[in-house]
């Protein structure tokens, strides 16, 4: 009878460690989903905020970039739109125009120098 008693114990024990564990990862879920759909909604308007300050061929070197420079294209957008939001761009940025600032941007590169004795 203790057996039985014992094991109906145990049982229940494990049923509630299972249903507490369902429903933290559901809350975990539930999270996730809230903090992707905000970043979802930050990239919209990241999106709406770069048509507005690139031209259509600025956007689509931007994109091209992307593939390759990701964090450089990262940098360059929150720059271009704390600009923007700071009122210091006067104008929209066209393709030579982005491709200075991208040059400016990136590190100064060292040429080897090779001295022979």
């Amino acid at each position: 009878m203790t057996d039985d008693l014992e094991e109906i114990r145990r049982r229940r024990l494990a049923q509630m460690q299972q249903q507490q564990q369902q429903q933290m990862g559901a809350g975990d879920m539930q999270a996730a989903m809230q903090q992707e759909q905000a970043q979802a909604e930050m990239d919209a308007k990241k999106q709406v905020l770069m048509r507005q300050i690139l031209t259509p061929e600025a956007r689509e070197r931007l994109t091209n970039l992307r593939m390759s420079r990701k964090e450089l294209v990262d940098q360059l957008e929150s720059q271009l739109i704390m600009l923007a939001q700071s009122g210091r761009l006067q104008s929209m940025i066209d393709d030579e125009k982005l491709k200075q600032l991208l040059v400016q941007m990136q590190p100064k590169k060292r040429e080897p120098t090779i001295k022979r004795m």
